[in-house]
């Protein structure tokens, strides 16, 4: 393939040199259904056409609402082949975001998902007086504002494609807002091929690859990372519509490669351990030895005839049945949004798979940092891409080693959409991208992202906790579903903790125990203590949590308190619990489940 400059050339390239390989795969009552990359050229002209009829031209904003299925790229390319703008969306975004998105960036049409998100849509049009169609993914072909309708009576016309300019902006992507409102992100397409081109030298992949994409696209990670790069190179996507039916869509379609959260992996692992607890000692041994050896085994050690033969017996046993679980092909997974926690990675190279972890933002287009093909380092977030340079900025912090990270390079984006205040902010003297996060180098030069600037709090002794990382390891535990550390100006830190209601169920029946009110259980409560205890031993005591509050809900993004991208919302959870967590520092501080120190 020629190196293209733009959307528009990397689709268009890419569907003529794999015309009859499958592209995307939609699960039917019959089975899986593929779209070839020869269908997908001629239903994004057809789409082209169906677009430029709603009068959409170079500029105008493009909204896509929705899951992902074949619409979307078709939709994405279509827009981008009339130099307009994407600015995608999540269907599972609270209405009121959608229209401060919406008027944010001054869409002219959306593109909606689902009868209710187009219902919505279609009401809020009287006060955006920008939004000028409205069609429904989903609405009967009969109905002018389908989008069936649409891409039939364009595929009656021809319309070449435009080649927009690199530097024109591509989309406009919102970040999550875990507070305040999203802010646009400004992308061009100069900055999506960077990116693509750039992972692609690092981590080279074939045609012949199959992914399961079940990450939205509306995020980089999603969009970028798995869509855009794996219709670069011609891979095969099948798309999964329901998170809760993932593991049967993995069994039934055995992907290659996985683009992934660490979250996913994180309750594979639970699960396994959560299984295990309830085998015989002599099964729970042969595990963790043969976990052990197949570690030692990948950190080049020497591993004798004795922990071999362990090591078969747990893959038997074991091992085999997770990896038949995951489809029996799996080879790689590029994980990002967040760090994976060494037990869980060291568990998954136990299973075969590799993991590569990278690290980026929306502002960097995607990846910034990657682990390289062949030389993986575990608990960091690899080097920099191609092209791109990091800088820790300690000045920040004080500290001679720790620091913000700022990134340069053709990836990082043009700006934020109308907020020269934050723009402003944003960017160093030099032009670096400020990312909030904070880092450092290791000796092997491997990026190690240890917070979010803003999400650190300072105890009443001056001492400063970092939650993420405690949050991270606290969910590891087969039985902790979701974590909130709190602790800002008070004398020490609490944790807010969400149960896996699956695997207290399965603990209270093989104890014995009749579970009451999860929340005020004192068996339980000694239970989650223990499980934190034991998983923040590795953290400085005035990090650890010395109390605990157990709630029912979830975190989800239902009911507001996660992102679309499943980001913690911490002040809207703080708010919602405030007693709670007040009540964790009263006397006497026995009744709360608190910890020794």
């Amino acid at each position: 393939m020629l190196n293209p400059r733009t959307l528009v050339e990397l689709y268009q390239q890419s569907c003529v040199d794999n015309a009859e390989r499958p592209a995307f795969g939609t699960r039917r009552q019959k089975g899986w259904e593929w779209l070839s990359y020869g269908e997908l050229l001629r239903r994004v002209d057809a789409a082209r056409v169906g677009l430029a009829g709603l009068g959409v031209g170079p500029g105008d904003k493009v909204a896509i609402i929705a899951r992902n299925r074949v619409e979307w790229p078709i939709a994405c390319y279509a827009a981008a082949g009339l130099g307009a703008v994407v600015v995608p969306m999540y269907e599972k975004q609270l209405p009121s975001e959608w229209r401060f998105i919406l008027g944010d960036a001054g869409a002219k049409v959306a593109l909606v998902s689902g009868a209710l998100a187009f219902s919505a849509v279609t009401a809020m049009q009287a006060e955006l007086l920008e939004l000028d169609h409205v069609v429904g993914l989903d609405q009967p072909e009969a109905d002018p504002r389908s989008w069936a309708a649409l891409e039939r009576l364009g595929s009656l016309a021809e319309l070449p494609p435009v080649t927009p300019a690199p530097d024109a902006v591509a989309q406009i992507i919102y970040t999550s807002g875990t507070t305040g409102q999203p802010k646009g992100v400004l992308l061009t397409h100069a900055n999506f091929i960077a990116d693509i081109e750039a992972m692609r030298k690092v981590f080279p992949i074939e045609p012949e690859e199959r992914t399961v994409s079940f990450l939205p696209w509306a995020h980089v990670l999603g969009q970028i990372g798995e869509l855009h790069h794996g219709v670069a190179v011609g891979i095969s996507m099948a798309l999964n519509d329901e998170l809760t039916r993932l593991l049967e869509d993995i069994q039934e379609v055995r992907p290659t490669l996985l683009v992934a959260v660490p979250s996913v992996f994180n309750r594979i692992h639970a699960s396994v351990v959560r299984q295990i607890a309830h085998k015989s000692k002599l099964v729970q041994r042969l595990f963790a030895d043969g976990l052990a050896t197949a570690t030692h085994q990948h950190h080049g050690e020497h591993v004798g005839l004795l922990e071999r033969l362990e090591l078969a017996v747990d893959d038997r046993l074991i091992l085999a049945k997770v990896r038949d679980k995951l489809g029996g092909r799996l080879k790689w997974v590029f994980c990002g949004g967040a760090s994976l926690g060494r037990e869980v990675a060291e568990f998954i190279d136990s299973l075969g798979i590799t993991v590569h972890e990278g690290y980026g933002l929306t502002e960097t287009s995607c990846t910034a940092t990657l682990q390289p093909k062949g030389a993986r380092k575990i608990g960091t977030a690899g080097q920099p891409l191609p092209g791109v340079m990091v800088d820790i900025d300690t000045l920040v912090t004080g500290d001679p080693r720790i620091g913000e990270v700022v990134i340069y390079g053709p990836i990082v984006m043009k700006g934020y959409h109308n907020r020269p205040r934050e723009n402003a902010a944003a960017f160093t003297p030099d032009g670096g991208l400020r990312t909030g996060d904070l880092g450092y180098f290791d000796d092997d030069g491997y990026l190690v992202i240890t917070g979010r600037i803003k999400e650190q709090f300072k105890l009443d002794n001056g001492k400063y906790v970092m939650p993420m990382p405690i949050e991270e390891a606290i969910k590891l535990s087969p039985y902790i579903k979701n974590v909130l550390l709190y602790g800002a100006n008070r004398p020490y830190c609490v944790a807010l903790l969400v149960p896996d209601v699956t695997a207290i169920e399965e603990w209270a029946a093989a104890s014995g125990i009749r579970l009451g009110d999860l929340g005020q259980d004192p068996r339980l409560h000694e239970l989650m203590q223990r499980e934190v205890h034991q998983r923040c031993q590795d953290f400085p005591a005035f990090q650890r949590p010395r109390a605990v509050a157990v709630v029912g809900e979830d975190f989800s993004t239902d009911n507001g308190l996660l992102t679309p991208t499943l980001k913690l919302k911490r002040q809207r959870v703080v708010e919602r619990y405030l007693d709670r967590l007040e009540q964790l520092y009263q006397p006497p501080p026995g009744e709360h489940g608190v910890a020794a120190p």
